[in-house]
C-alpha cells in the first residue's frame, strides 16, 4: 500500500481531511466537493437556527459525570435561561452540555444540540430538542457565536477554554458585537483570571477593559437578568452595515 493510503486511512474526520495537507499534488475536484459540503452545513445551520428566537450558548466540558457538582451547575443554568425565555444552545454532547440541554428542557425552553463528528463519535444527549450534526469545527463554531445572545462558561477544559479564548477575542478585536461572557460558578476561575492579571496584563498583552469582557458569576439566577439588560442594547445597537455591493 502507498504512504498516501496510509496516511488516507489515518486520518479520520472531514476537518483531518481538510486541514491535512501536506504537500500532494492539487486535487481541484475533491476540493469542489468540499467546498459543496461545506456550504451545505453552512445552509442546514442556517435554517435550522433562523427561528429559534432569543438564545444563549452554554459552554463546559464533556466528560462531567452526572454525579457531579459542575453538572448540576449547568443544569440550572439551561433552567433559568430557559425561564428568562432564551433558546440554550451547547455542543449536544454529554457531560456539561447535557446538564444545560436538560435544565431547559424541564423548564420547557428550547433545547439546541450543534453536535460534532468525532473518530471516537459523541451522540447527541437525550435534552436535545434541535439537534444538528456538523462535520466541520469551524461551520459548528459559526452557529454558536451568530445565534448566541450572551455566552456561558462552565468548566471544562480545551474544547471549552477554546470557545471561550475565541470568543474573548472575536470581541476583542470588534469581529462580533460585544456581548456578555459569563463564566459560571465559584472558585474555580480565580487561577486563570490572575494568570491574565498577572503575566498578560502585566506583560502589555492585553488591555485592563479585555478583562472586563470576562464576568464571574457565581449563581445562575444572576444570568437572566444580565442577558436581558444585554439583549435590549444589542436590540437598540444600530445595524450592521451591508456588505459591499449588496
Amino acid at each position: 500500500m502507498s504512504s498516501q493510503g496510509s496516511r488516507a486511512e489515518a486520518i479520520g474526520t472531514f476537518d483531518e481531511h481538510l486541514l491535512g495537507w501536506l504537500g500532494d499534488e492539487p486535487d481541484a475536484v475533491g476540493d469542489a466537493r468540499r467546498i459543496r459540503e461545506i456550504a451545505e452545513e453552512f445552509a442546514e445551520g442556517f435554517s435550522t437556527l433562523a427561528t429559534i428566537g432569543p438564545a444563549v450558548t452554554v459552554f463546559g466540558s464533556a466528560r462531567t459525570p452526572r454525579d457531579h457538582p459542575d453538572y448540576a451547575l449547568a443544569r440550572e443554568v439551561g433552567a433559568c435561561l430557559a425561564r428568562a425565555g432564551y433558546a440554550v444552545i451547547t455542543g449536544g454532547g454529554g457531560g456539561a452540555m447535557e446538564g444545560a440541554n436538560r435544565g431547559a428542557r424541564e423548564q420547557g425552553g428550547v433545547s439546541v444540540g450543534c453536535n460534532i463528528e468525532l473518530p471516537h463519535e459523541q451522540a447527541l444527549n437525550d435534552y436535545v430538542d434541535i439537534g444538528i450534526r456538523f462535520r466541520h469545527f469551524f461551520a459548528r463554531k459559526v452557529m454558536f457565536v451568530r445565534y448566541a445572545s450572551a455566552f456561558v462558561i462552565c468548566p471544562g477544559g480545551f474544547g471549552t477554554l477554546d470557545e471561550l479564548f475565541e470568543s474573548l477575542t472575536l470581541i476583542q478585536t470588534g469581529t462580533i458585537r460585544h456581548f456578555p461572557v459569563l463564566l459560571a460558578g465559584d472558585g474555580c476561575w480565580e487561577a486563570m483570571l490572575r494568570w491574565l492579571r498577572e503575566t498578560a496584563l502585566a506583560g502589555e498583552r492585553i488591555d485592563p477593559e479585555d478583562l472586563d469582557i470576562m464576568r464571574v458569576v457565581p449563581d445562575p439566577a444572576e444570568i437572566g437578568p444580565i442577558v436581558d439588560a444585554a439583549y435590549r442594547r444589542q436590540q437598540a445597537e444600530p445595524r450592521t452595515k451591508p456588505l459591499p455591493g449588496a
